[in-house]
């Protein structure tokens, strides 16, 4: 786990230096140009800036390890990075609206396109490759932190490619309205992205159940490890970060001893653990009279 952290450390610091490098591309590109739409591009890159602040404390206070305050870890402390960081996006939707708003009312032809073009062009294909890297990485270890930027990276990419692609027409086409358009386009975008990040960090501090798919391989594996055992009931899972929390009840036989049946439940734990990862496991035996038969049923 140690080294798992180092690892979501390293990508969190080189978002910030991405955003910084990104967001100096795209403030010369609106310079050169002083188009609204490459503005309101710029805008939304300095919330990748603060996003990516954000998701660097996050993952350094999910890093901790259990205390008297917090003694099932502090692993929710991505989500509330994620949360924080959707709501900064919604934010800067409407501020990208407003700047659209008076971009209508005022309306100006850009200048020195092609430098904008490529400036603002550069700044996307290494948000490409960064965004790529880190939905990679987020995944890789159950980081909702690091999934959340990279969601957020890569909306900018498609945000610029469509940016650049109507802003190519507006010298050939003289349609100054283009470019306000486009920033309108921008708002939108960034506003649904800030409300798809916000609703998966909700349902991840609601303890929101796994997928069926999730579920399933955890009843397979108590079926499979739990030799020796009659059935499990109960069974319940919720996903926080990078840890699985799991619980249940697992019948034995009255007569079993208790060395006997906690020989069961450390074979059943290292077998949860192999399949889905770090996980925190709290098993209550019963009897058999105490069976449901409405639960796994141990394989033979």
């Amino acid at each position: 786990m140690f080294s798992n952290t180092n690892t979501k450390m390293r990508a969190a610091w080189c978002s910030v230096a991405v955003s910084i490098i990104a967001l100096g591309m795209k403030y010369a590109a609106w310079r050169v140009t002083g188009s609204i739409a490459l503005y309101s591009d710029a805008i939304e890159t300095i919330i990748n800036v603060v996003s990516a602040v954000a998701g660097l404390w996050a993952l350094r206070v999910a890093s901790l390890p259990p205390d008297h305050n917090h003694t099932y870890g502090h692993y929710k402390a991505e989500y509330l990075s994620a949360v924080a960081e959707g709501v900064l996006v919604v934010i800067t939707a409407f501020t990208i609206a407003h700047e659209a708003w008076v971009g209508f009312t005022h309306m100006h032809p850009p200048e020195d396109s092609l430098r904008g073009i490529s400036l603002n062009g550069g700044a996307g294909l290494l948000n490409l490759g960064w965004g790529l890297y880190l939905m990679r990485m987020g995944r890789a270890h159950s980081s909702p932190a690091l999934v959340a930027s990279g969601h957020h990276v890569l909306s900018d990419v498609w945000t610029s490619a469509v940016l650049i692609g109507g802003f190519i027409l507006i010298p050939l086409t003289g349609w100054l309205w283009l470019d306000p358009l486009l920033a309108a386009l921008i708002a939108v975008n960034v506003l649904r992205t800030g409300w798809d990040m916000m609703r998966t960090s909700i349902a991840g501090l609601m303890d929101e159940a796994p997928d069926s798919g999730t579920l399933a391989e955890i009843r397979s594996i108590i079926s499979h490890t739990a030799t020796g055992a009659i059935e499990a009931h109960d069974i319940r899972a919720r996903i926080v970060g990078a840890m699985t929390f799991i619980e249940f009840h697992l019948v034995v036989p009255g007569s079993m001893s208790v060395e006997d049946a906690h020989h069961i439940c450390d074979h059943i734990e290292d077998g949860l653990r192999a399949g889905v990862g770090d996980a925190l496991i709290n098993i209550h035996v019963e009897p058999e009279r105490k069976a449901k038969h409405t639960g796994v049923l141990v394989l033979p």
